[in-house]
């Protein structure tokens, strides 16, 4: 090591000359690492970035070396619900038919029906022809972000008396409209207060045989 420089200083320069290469998406060899902080032997620059590994501040992986935040988030685990009741998503064992895989974000969007809320992921299987034109066939598992607001234009999941429903949401005027994308079905009208929103839609899922 260079006998210049103290160890947390030199520690500090291989952690910000790594840092800058993995954001802009060219991680560095050990050697890269020796000849851009002047290391006489590559086991100093070794050293540092094992130290750095052991701090938590670099994560080793199969391929090199990243940044913790740029580890990707573990898949979580969403119930596939047989039906819905009592107007939300009832998660009781005997309404979820299994559970999917979602790498997603569950942030709360901006909210056009009222206060923000945002709640966990559910998957519901679309029944029907009523979306086909949005790409939504009958058969598909939608994965659903519960929430009770949503933005018009987006696709949501809506209770119709007792029944679940994948629409586009519109609101005009103090209306809410859930719009079908086949022309065989029509719009549903409420008042804005009236429409009960289970959540909006994030994903689709489709098998394949």
């Amino acid at each position: 090591m260079d006998t210049k420089r103290k160890p947390g200083a030199a520690r500090e320069q291989v952690f910000s000359f790594v840092q800058r290469r993995l954001l802009s998406g060219e991680p560095p060899t050990v050697r890269d690492v020796q000849r851009a902080l002047g290391f006489s032997a590559v086991q100093s620059a070794q050293q540092h970035l094992e130290a750095l590994v052991a701090e938590k501040r670099l994560v080793r992986t199969g391929r090199g070396i990243r940044l913790p935040e740029m580890m990707p988030a573990p898949p979580q685990w969403v119930p596939l619900l047989g039906r819905v009741q009592a107007g939300a998503p009832v998660l009781a064992a005997e309404n979820i038919e299994g559970y999917l895989p979602a790498s997603l974000s569950a942030s709360a969007p901006a909210a056009a029906l009222g206060r923000k809320r945002s709640g966990q992921l559910f998957a519901l299987r679309v029944r029907g022809q009523s979306m086909k034109l949005a790409g939504i066939l009958d058969g598909d598992v939608v994965i659903v972000r519960q929430q009770a607001t949503a933005e018009s234009g987006e696709i949501v999941v809506a209770l119709l008396g007792d029944e679940a429903t994948v629409k586009t949401l519109r609101l005009r005027a103090g209306r809410a409209e859930l719009h079908p994308a086949n022309p065989d079905f029509s719009p549903v009208v409420f008042r804005q207060n009236e429409l009960v929103l289970l959540g909006k839609v994030i994903e689709l899922r489709r098998e394949i045989e």
